[in-house]
């Protein structure tokens, strides 16, 4: 059925539709096209604004070029563009074969010559109210990130988390410095990883590809997710007393395990005993095969996090009490995109439970992904009700917050000498009383 152009000549929020054409660069290979309106309206002061984008050759099956949730991210991210047109090779989604991705090196003739024989194409799904000069002044965007070369490990489904993709990267630090990372994706939000740990290479039998052939060893010894530093941080908050080691080892709890590599962390480097607690027995599996989450490592319980509270709490004894409680869960929606943590997760009722489970000295340390101030507002007054006191991390990647509630008022200043080889001073001086 052949498509009907005059569509386009009207943007309509929210609205995507996706086609193939054949690839004017070699006719017998065919292009995807996906053409996304923004769910915000533009008005007649505001006329509408179009850019399109080539997906990088050999990403066309990552989720975030080849779901609509991915595409629709994309588009959020650039708010003053009212439609986005993204063209890219038709990926196979039958293959088999693991997805490899290197990026080029110096300029890519064949993007700029397909740029120029799409033009025409892309002129034909521009909104008809764009003046000629504004037509002329449509862009052609490139999506860059840092990643290099990436190659996929595993694809597996999770009952409760859907599709996940565990894939080893390597990428661009900081003034061409590069390192190896394993991560952990969801396919229900795709432009984030939710999990990543360094691996180091132990052997390299191909120096121009070096993921491929590759044996790698995990470094569970620092953490690279940017929040997951400042969350360690915040155990400075606990009573100094957790740090006698004439007494037993400090206790963890952990509500959200993903790769584990928080878990990992605070077993290996700070001495923790640590217990988790995680919905989706795939994740467990995926943490435990490739992330090094070893079972001596942390005790994880499969269940729903809220009800693992609840129940501890009714039957929680002096000795059973944690020092800390760590929670790093998340919820999804198509406009806002990924927020943290689920509204159900603060709850009175819930809180209430998180505060029996923690020793008078213990402290509650959550990361938070607030899509709005008002959110976060309110999310700071409902710990207020319940706890002593509150701090806060900005992590400061325009994201991230780590709040800290402690079960009674602090009396003392920061116990920092068993964290500050284990992270950064930075996080530890961002610490905040809000």
């Amino acid at each position: 059925m052949a498509l009907d152009v005059r569509i386009f000549e009207k943007t309509s929020p929210s609205r995507f539709i996706s086609f193939t054409i054949p690839n004017p660069n070699s006719p017998i290979h065919l292009l995807r096209v996906a053409v996304l309106d923004s769910p915000v309206h533009s008005t007649e002061s505001s006329p509408p604004r179009v850019a399109a984008i080539l997906v990088p050759k050999h990403r066309e099956s990552d989720w975030i070029f080849s779901t609509e949730s991915g595409q629709l991210q994309l588009l959020l991210n650039l708010p003053e563009i009212s439609r986005l047109i993204l063209i890219g090779d038709n990926h196979d989604t039958d293959s088999d074969l693991p997805a490899v991705y290197h990026r080029p090196n110096g300029e890519d003739d064949e993007s700029e010559k397909l740029e120029i024989r799409l033009k025409p194409l892309v002129v034909a799904l521009l909104p008809k109210t764009l003046t000629r000069e504004e037509i002329d002044d449509v862009p052609f965007l490139i999506y860059d990130d840092n990643v290099v070369s990436s190659v996929e490990i595993e694809k597996c489904v999770g009952p409760f988390v859907g599709e996940m993709l565990i894939e080893d990267v390597e990428i661009e630090i900081d003034d061409g410095v590069r390192e190896f990372r394993r991560r952990l994706r969801f396919k229900r939000m795709p432009n984030l990883v939710q999990s990543a740990i360094k691996i180091i290479p132990r052997s390299c039998s191909n120096p121009s590809l070096p993921l491929m052939g590759t044996e790698f060893k995990l470094d569970l010894t620092e953490l690279v997710h940017p929040y997951l530093a400042p969350m360690v941080a915040s155990l400075s908050l606990i009573g100094s007393d957790v740090y006698d080691h004439l007494k037993s080892k400090p206790k963890a709890l952990c509500i959200g395990v993903g790769g584990g590599e928080l878990l990992s962390f605070l077993r290996l480097q700070l001495g923790f005993e640590v217990t988790g607690v995680e919905i989706d027995p795939e994740v467990l599996r995926i943490a435990r095969q490739y992330f090094g989450l070893e079972e001596s490592l942390a005790r994880v319980h499969v269940e729903d996090g809220i009800e693992f509270l609840k129940r501890l709490s009714k039957s929680c004894d002096d000795d059973a009490r944690f020092d800390v409680l760590m929670v790093d869960l998340d919820s999804t929606d198509p406009i806002h995109g990924m927020t943290a943590p689920p509204v159900e997760f603060v709850a009175k009722d819930v809180l209430l439970a998180a505060r029996t489970v923690l020793v008078p000295s213990g402290v509650f340390i959550i990361n938070v992904i607030p899509p709005n101030k008002t959110f976060y507002q309110e999310l700071q007054d409902q710990f207020r009700h319940v706890f002593a006191e509150l701090y806060e991390i900005d992590v400061g990647n325009g994201e991230n917050f780590v709040l800290i509630a402690t079960v009674a008022p602090r009396k003392s200043g920061f116990n920092r000498e068993n964290l500050t080889p284990a992270v950064s001073g930075k996080y530890l001086d961002a610490i905040q009383k809000i």
